[in-house]
This record gives structure tokens, sequence and C-alpha cells, in this order.
């Protein structure tokens, strides 16, 4: 029988190890690369969004919330259409009962798709 205060976890002392050493890699890349970096700041280098275009307008621009929807969307459908692939894989096991629950699952999917489709969330003007 174990006394209260002299149970230690020894299970843990790997997991805690692996996570000492992935932090030091991850400091050490970052510290590494600041130290040998070649730094040579010119004006172009500097402008916003380095991607050898001259910005244009102002660089605040508002973008319409169309987007933001369609994005928001395409994460909701992408994200939902990953759980079909477990479910797939053990379908032979896992019986009738959850393939109700996916077909609940898939028709409330649906019922959001329509749902979208008719508030021309999916129209791009």
């Amino acid at each position: 029988m174990l006394m209260p205060g002299t149970y230690m976890p020894s299970d843990y002392l790997p997991v805690l190890i692996f996570l000492m050493v992935a932090m030091a890699f991850g400091l050490g890349a970052l510290l590494i690369g600041e130290i040998f970096r070649l730094k040579r700041p010119y004006p172009e280098k500097l402008m916003p969004y380095e991607s050898g275009n001259i910005p244009v307008g102002e660089p605040r621009y508002r973008f319409s919330v169309r987007f933001y929807i369609i994005a928001m969307l395409f994460v909701i459908f992408d994200v939902e259409a990953v759980f079909l692939y477990p479910w797939a894989v053990v379908f032979d096991k896992i019986g009738l009962y959850a393939f109700i629950e996916m077909v609940i699952f898939i028709v409330i999917l649906l019922i959001g798709y329509v749902y979208a489709w008719r508030k021309d969330a999916f129209r791009w003007d």
C-alpha cells in the first residue's frame, strides 16, 4: 500500500523528457537562426507583404463579408467530411446504430448546405 505523498508517477518520465528535448530543439533552432541569419534590411525588403509586388492602396483594405462566409462554410463542410473517413473504415464493426447516426449527421449537413445555398452564400459577386 502506498502512503500519501510517496507515489512518484515514473511512467510519465519519458513523456517529460521528450517534451523537454522538443522544447530545447525548437528554442535552439530559433536561437541559431537568429544568430546566423543574414541581416541586410533595405527599403524594398522592409515593405509590407514582401512578395515582389508593389503595394497598391491602403494596407487595411476591407474585404467583403462574402469572402469570410465562404471561407467559414468551406472549413465547416471540410471538417465535417473528415468525420466520414474513420466511420467508413470501421463501418463493418459498428453496426446499424452507427449507420443511422451517420445518416442523421449527413442529413443535418445537407440541410445546412441547402440553407446556405438558398441564402446565396455561395455566390461570389
